[in-house]
């Protein structure tokens, strides 16, 4: 018996790894307006440093579309080396075409393999998980001006463990400390304290009623406190 002598190839995993600073996938995502309707997002992001470079908003999604999102994805010499995609038919000769005449390598995941995908796949989650699932989409324009604040955060303050906690646009630690001393905790764009979840708002509602609606008091999630009339204060301790 004849045995192959050639190396086994590389895993998946390898792939990627080696791979991550000229490589980019593209995906899609669906989104329902305040009628029911759905609106397609096509999404661009570069592995290196999970930059979203490209991103737009259409609710007739054609080839001829996703052909020239590319072209404005890559414009001058910006172009990656691989391209990773799903095997969408939105994706057809025109998109094909395009990719080609840029030389891009065309890189293929497995069907029904979004894991292969998973870069493009877990920033399609966040932007779900920590925005889109909280507002009211009522068209296109609005969509856009709503993902256009998510990257705009998403760039600055969105650490990634994958970055060692660091953002997509590198920031110096003397400035990151400086911006939470002064602004407080950023999140969704918004400090904390002006930005409460639902059950945290509902919560603080029950404690402003045990401060007997006295307009000096002052509700915090640690309790009630107002001023006795003689210097002190008294509080009421959290429930």
């Amino acid at each position: 018996m004849v045995r192959n002598h050639k190396p086994p190839s590389q895993t998946w995993r390898t792939f990627l790894e080696n791979h991550v600073k000229t490589m980019v996938s593209v995906d899609f995502f669906t989104v329902p307006k305040i009628r029911l309707q759905v609106l397609y997002v096509f999404l661009v992001l570069d592995h290196d440093r999970r930059r979203i470079l490209h991103f737009a908003v259409t609710a007739h999604p054609t080839a001829e579309w996703t052909a020239q999102q590319l072209r404005e994805a890559f414009p001058w010499d910006t172009v990656p080396r691989y391209l990773l995609r799903d095997r969408d038919r939105i994706f057809g000769k025109e998109v094909f075409d395009q990719i080609k005449s840029t030389g891009i390598n065309q890189v293929l995941s497995a069907p029904r393999s979004p894991w292969q995908r998973a870069y493009v796949e877990r920033v399609i989650g966040t932007i779900r998980r920590e925005y889109l699932d909280h507002v009211i989409v009522f068209g296109e324009r609005s969509l856009s001006g709503h993902l256009q604040g998510f990257v705009d955060y998403y760039y600055q303050n969105r650490t990634h463990l994958g970055l060692e906690k660091d953002s997509p646009e590198h920031r110096h630690r003397d400035l990151v400390v400086g911006t939470r001393h002064a602004h407080g905790a950023r999140r969704g764009g918004r400090t904390r304290e002006n930005h409460l979840p639902p059950v945290h708002f509902f919560i603080l509602l029950i404690k402003a009623s045990k401060c007997d609606f006295d307009s000096a008091a002052t509700v915090s999630p640690s309790g009630c406190t107002a001023p006795t009339g003689r210097g002190g204060t008294y509080s009421h301790p959290a429930i």
